[in-house]
């Protein structure tokens, strides 16, 4: 089975951040990509994306929901079968993909999406 590409999409260099503490905690082997949307458009990052994705398996992880980076991500990924996205990534969420990435696409997303919920705690 073919493994799942990680496509993580942030503002300014989040996305970079994200991966570089994930993969020093994981190593260099992550399957995670990062996009930024600096210094370019909706249709510039929107083909970044398409880009990344094609050929899928892949999970796009959004920083936010609503932002620029969510918009551009699903107008065109919609139509795709095999590309799910996921929003308000976080370090937890990454690195239960690096480690657990082969398999459904709708049920790694499920999973990820609930990993890094509940990595969320208020005290």
């Amino acid at each position: 089975m073919t493994p799942i590409k990680g496509i993580v999409v942030g503002h300014g260099n989040l996305a970079a951040a994200l991966i570089g503490a994930a993969e020093q905690i994981s190593g260099p082997n992550s399957g995670l990509t990062a996009i930024s949307n600096t210094d370019c458009d909706r249709g510039l990052l929107e083909e970044r994306i398409m880009n990344a994705v094609t050929p899928g398996p892949a999970l796009v992880f959004i920083d936010m929901p609503s932002g620029s980076c969510h918009f551009a991500a699903m107008r065109r990924i919609q139509s795709l079968t095999d590309v799910r996205v996921v929003t308000g990534v976080n370090l937890a969420m990454l690195l239960e993909f690096v480690f657990h990435r082969e398999g459904d696409v709708d049920e790694i997303a499920a999973h990820i999406a609930d990993v890094g919920a509940r990595a969320v705690v208020a005290r």
